[in-house]
């Protein structure tokens, strides 16, 4: 496989084992085609924690995906902790997922999700739910395998 990547999992519940991590599960079986799992993890919503778990990632792999955290409760602090570690926002990527979530759904508005880059590392927060994971996912992933090549400094031309 070309690629590498990082799947975290930000769920109180999951990581006591209280509810099996479905949209993990939806992210591996959509990049298996053209990439390898190479870090896993299921962690709760502590800031710090997830700080330190995509930090850890992104010596590992070429793109690190987040589900969870993203929305308004409290203890939804998944975008909090990436932005405190990017280097810079990809804010297409995040613009996209919500768009096209809102024709399907209008709470897709309300997720706070961001994209960005550390290193060589393209870090995405993608939504909690197994069928949100998906759909946005659905909407960038062709993209994933270019922005990577740029990252890794890929000089051919973007245009086509």
């Amino acid at each position: 496989m070309k690629y590498k990547v990082a799947i975290i999992t930000v769920s109180d519940k999951g990581s006591k084992g209280e509810r099996e991590d479905l949209s993990g599960k939806v992210i591996e079986e959509m990049v298996s085609s053209w990439a390898q799992v190479v870090f896993y993890q299921i962690i709760p919503d502590e800031k710090d924690l997830i700080k330190q778990t995509i930090l850890e990632a992104t010596t590992k792999a070429d793109l690190i995906l987040t589900n969870g955290g993203t929305g308004l409760h409290p203890r939804d602090v998944t975008p909090d902790a990436t932005s405190e570690i990017i280097e810079k926002e990809v804010h297409g990527i995040t613009e996209a997922m919500r768009w096209e979530g809102y024709k399907k759904t209008k709470t897709a508005i309300l997720s706070r999700a961001i994209a960005g880059i550390r290193g060589k590392s393209l870090i995405i927060n993608l939504p909690g739910s197994p069928t949100a994971v998906r759909e946005s996912l659905e909407v960038i992933i062709d993209a994933l395998p270019h922005a990577i090549d740029k990252l890794k400094g890929d000089p051919s031309e973007c245009g086509r």
